[in-house]
């Protein structure tokens, strides 16, 4: 679904954050991305999502649904981008001239779908009746689950998601967690989540350590139960 080839990232002549990247993720799978703060992950986020390029490289790629993004004209990857993908980021990005209904169904209206869902997605993250509220009667936390409802509603083939629960207390965080889960299960999307979180990563079905050498599986295996 998703394939990274030798992905490197510079920022100065000294300052290399990523170093000949490489990995593929799986359809329908549920990654956390750790690491210490400076490493990159956030950078890597960038990249995938197209809102920022690698070096230049003959042999660099990042390739979604086999449709390598290098290929693709501003339009294009913009549309790809629209259609196929779901951001989460920590800056949450929710437009305070909107209500949170519409700052839900703005995926659905940009790509030409019906607006009913986003009523559902406000329920599902716990905002129900609240569609008509304007952003700053919300707390931090209820902002993110806005940006969680919004990156969810269009049933993206892949999410991207910097730290989802950073601004969430641990039984909110859970909840928003297992909604995400579900959300992936029920439509086969891949995630990506970047996070600080022991607990966050433990949902997931895979986790990896970025540091200076690459992507490392770190992923505990669980005894199957007798």
């Amino acid at each position: 679904m998703l394939e990274l080839h030798k992905l490197s990232k510079s920022y100065s002549s000294s300052r290399r954050v990523l170093d000949q990247l490489s990995w593929t993720f799986a359809p329908g799978e549920f990654v956390a991305i750790m690491g210490d703060s400076g490493v990159g992950k956030s950078t890597l986020l960038n990249l995938i999502a197209g809102l920022d390029q690698p070096d230049p490289s003959e042999t660099a790629a990042i390739i979604v649904d086999g449709i390598p993004l290098a290929r693709l004209d501003d339009d294009a990857a913009t549309r790809l981008r629209r259609a196929r993908m779901g951001f989460i980021f920590q800056a949450f990005h929710v437009l305070p001239h909107l209500t949170l209904q519409q700052n839900v169904a703005l995926p659905l209206l940009l790509n030409g779908l019906p607006h009913g869902r986003a009523a559902q997605m406000l329920e599902a993250v716990g905002l129900g009746g609240r569609g008509h509220d304007f952003p700053h009667h919300l707390s931090g936390g209820e902002l993110q689950r806005v940006a969680i409802a919004r990156a969810l509603v269009h049933r993206p083939a892949l999410v991207l998601a910097d730290e989802p629960t950073g601004n969430l207390d641990p039984d909110t965080a859970n909840s928003i967690l297992q909604l995400l889960r579900q959300e992936l299960k029920s439509s086969g999307a891949t995630a990506i989540m970047v996070t600080h979180s022991l607990a966050a990563a433990a949902q997931a079905d895979k986790v990896l350590r970025l540091t200076k050498n690459g992507l490392q599986d770190t992923t505990v295996v669980k005894p199957a139960a007798q």
